[in-house]
């Protein structure tokens, strides 16, 4: 099952790779003016719409809920490549210094997600995908309370973990909607 896994989540992160890039092509990184709050508002805002759908079966804009999925993605490797990056560095990065920044942040949440798969015996496959929005939220409401701490925590994991496990969520969500088709 590993294997599987190791494949669908490596086709799922090449689609939001391509798309990121894309982006950045068209916009630049004119994600670098994001501040934390703001990136964990634009998950929020997608999370928020998925659920929306989910809950009523209805929507008025033509975009899937696959592709918040997807801006889920990456939106948290804005966040983690962010970390990374000082405040007051130049806001445009080069697409190929973007390209190596997204693959490091992404090999890092692929090796959690295969210590967790380990570790968990792959128990997201008995889950339903509501549920993976709703943890999405939660995480997101952590990492709201975690910014109010000035990125503090006491005992618990801090805003990195959160985010990875957000970004894994959302992959999981696209894996079980490719195995719907």
């Amino acid at each position: 099952m590993a294997e599987k896994t190791n494949a669908q989540f490596n086709h799922i992160i090449e689609e939001c790779k391509d798309i990121f890039l894309k982006k950045s092509l068209d916009y630049g990184t004119a994600w670098r003016a994001l501040r934390p709050v703001s990136i964990t508002d634009q998950i929020m805002i997608k999370a928020l719409r998925i659920r929306h759908i989910q809950e009523t079966g209805s929507q008025k804009i033509a975009d899937k809920t696959a592709e918040e999925f997807q801006g889920i993605i990456n939106y948290g490797i804005i966040a983690l490549m962010q970390q990374e990056l000082p405040v007051e560095d130049d806001w445009d990065l080069d697409v190929r210094e973007v390209e190596k920044r997204y693959d490091v942040v992404v090999n890092k949440v692929k090796r959690l997600m295969q210590s967790k798969n380990h570790d968990y015996g792959e128990a997201w496959r008995q889950m339903s995908q509501e549920s993976l929005v709703d943890l999405i939220l939660s995480k997101l409401q952590r990492i709201r309370q975690i910014l109010k701490n000035k990125g503090k925590t006491l005992i618990s994991e801090g805003m990195e973990a959160n985010v990875m496990d957000i970004i894994n969520y959302a992959v999981f969500a696209l894996i079980m909607e490719e195995e719907k088709k």
